[in-house]
């Protein structure tokens, strides 16, 4: 659960210093370079022309990846993921995101537009669900 509030607490909390501090490092780096605070302040406040024209998506699109994957790998370090391939549904929520990150400047929801923040969070609804099908549907 503390990979979700930042990628890299998850495996500190897991006895993985090294591998912690590089996932937080990495976060850090991301956020800062594609101005990600700013953005989700943005969208808070329901400013999402605002919050587009502040995203830096050269960088954001890295973030969902790592996200996913440093929740994958605290979990697996935790002890979960011992089943065949239980890593699909993280998988497939970091490329759903990733999309939603894509269209997130301009995709609109029933005339509604989402932005950077609102729209790839959507899209791991989607993400989960394709990865748990797939996951059901290969064991």
């Amino acid at each position: 659960m503390w990979s979700i509030a930042l990628p890299g607490f998850g495996q500190y909390l897991n006895g993985k210093l090294f591998k912690g501090t590089v996932f937080i490092f990495l976060e850090f780096l991301i956020n800062v370079q594609s101005n990600f605070n700013e953005v989700i302040i943005l969208s808070f406040h329901g400013e999402i022309e605002k919050a587009i024209a502040h995203a830096d998506y050269q960088w954001l699109m890295f973030y969902p990846c790592l996200y996913f994957f440093a929740m994958w790998d605290a979990f697996k370090d935790a002890g979960g993921g011992k089943e065949k391939n239980s890593f699909l549904p993280f998988v497939f929520s970091a490329y759903f995101v990733t999309v939603g990150c894509i269209y997130s400047s301009n995709l609109r929801i029933f005339g509604i537009l989402f932005g950077p923040v609102w729209l790839p969070m959507l899209f791991v609804i989607p993400g989960l669900a394709v990865g748990f099908i797939i996951l059901k549907l290969i064991k």
